[in-house]
């Protein structure tokens, strides 16, 4: 029988996750798929002569540094398209990563190609107008986050939520050393953990870890450790620090024995929610980038955890705001008062809640082949 291939666009660490555990679970339901993909190590492992690009040659952070990098942008778009062309899928799942993947979406759609959106871009953030391009050029979306459902069918677009991976992924996470070895592997000692969860991108980590390490030496009670992404040297960690603490590829074990985290807005404050560690969310970006993302962003948080909730369970400092005093300010609130760090825990339960239960991955795999085998 004649295999089915895939195309897979992926242009973040989040989305090389995500898209990583819908692979898997495409293969447990049917062997006979073949990916290609855009995306990262995690992809890779799934299936290692897939990759096209990494995604590390794909992210940039805010505005002005997308126009720094327009043309290779322009290059990697039409390079995508001769690509997709070239490999001749029998569809194209599209993981976040908007920008990119709206234009792919709109050429693949023109060219007869099954266009599946897996991870919603945040157009109920900005650019809500967007919903009708995805309405004209997506064939099918998932959405992850319990609100979609509703903001897309006000616009009557149907779609289709199983509920957010990232509880897939957590509940099947089973720390493979216990703390007395997590600690000595990593050659720690036994003062509480704060964790530091910086980001992925080096313009984000550059303007934001100093800040964070700059606040977060006075608590000498604690140890600092800095989750470190594996697409990035030791070396670029130090040149921040030269006695910073980094742990490679273990944010999990991190987090599973943290007792406060400062986290960079993104997917990762939700995984710090869902490993129950009272958090800070630290959000800066270029002046210009800011000022442009403030003009257009019409949303009351920018942590999913408070977006999810619809009020503010975790404190976020933006821009101006990010800086080492308030950063100390709030570790020192979350230290050293138990009934805050238990208020946090207690709304962290209820946001456990509205995500749903696990499965989502297996769910959309589901929902995807059977699509593809009727419309074959």
């Amino acid at each position: 029988m004649k295999k089915m291939k895939i195309y897979i666009i992926a242009g973040e660490p989040s989305g090389d996750l995500h898209a990583s555990n819908l692979m898997r679970s495409i293969q447990h339901k049917n062997s006979n798929v073949d990916f290609r993909f855009w995306g990262g190590d995690r992809m890779k492992s799934i299936q290692k002569n897939g990759l096209v690009k990494h995604l590390s040659e794909l992210a940039f952070m805010g505005f002005i540094e997308v126009i720094l990098n327009l043309k290779k942008i322009v290059r990697n778009f039409q390079f995508c398209k001769d690509d997709i062309s070239s490999y001749d899928p029998d569809a194209v799942i599209l993981i976040d990563y908007p920008g990119f993947n709206l234009r792919i979406a709109k050429w693949a759609k023109l060219k007869g190609i099954k266009v599946y959106y897996y991870i919603s871009p945040q157009v109920w953030a900005w650019k809500k107008n967007r919903v009708y391009q995805i309405k004209k050029n997506v064939d099918c979306m998932f959405v992850i986050l319990p609100f979609e459902k509703d903001f897309f069918e006000s616009f009557d677009f149907k779609v289709q939520y199983f509920g957010h991976p990232l509880l897939d992924e957590i509940s099947k996470f089973n720390s493979s050393i216990s703390h007395n070895c997590f600690i000595n592997s990593n050659n720690l000692d036994d003062r509480p953990i704060i964790a530091v969860l910086p980001g992925s991108r080096k313009q984000e980590i550059s303007l934001l870890l100093p800040e964070m390490l700059k606040a977060l030496k006075v608590f000498t009670s604690h140890q600092i450790i800095v989750a470190g992404m594996s697409n990035l040297s030791i070396d670029f960690y130090k040149s921040i620090d030269s006695s910073i603490n980094v742990v490679f590829n273990k944010t999990y074990d991190l987090l599973s024995n943290a007792s406060l985290a400062v986290v960079t807005s993104g997917t990762a404050t939700l995984e710090t929610a869902l490993f129950k560690v009272p958090q800070i969310v630290c959000y800066k970006s270029s002046l210009i980038s800011y000022y442009i993302a403030k003009m257009l962003i019409k949303v009351d948080f920018i942590s999913l955890v408070n977006l999810i909730m619809h009020k503010k369970v975790v404190k976020e400092l933006i821009q101006n705001d990010c800086n080492s005093y308030n950063i100390q300010k709030e570790a020192k609130k979350i230290i050293r008062n138990i009934h805050y760090q238990n208020e946090i825990k207690k709304n962290y339960e209820e946001l456990q809640k509205k995500l749903g239960g696990v499965g989502a991955s297996e769910k959309v795999a589901q929902f995807l082949l059977k699509d593809l085998l009727v419309k074959r």
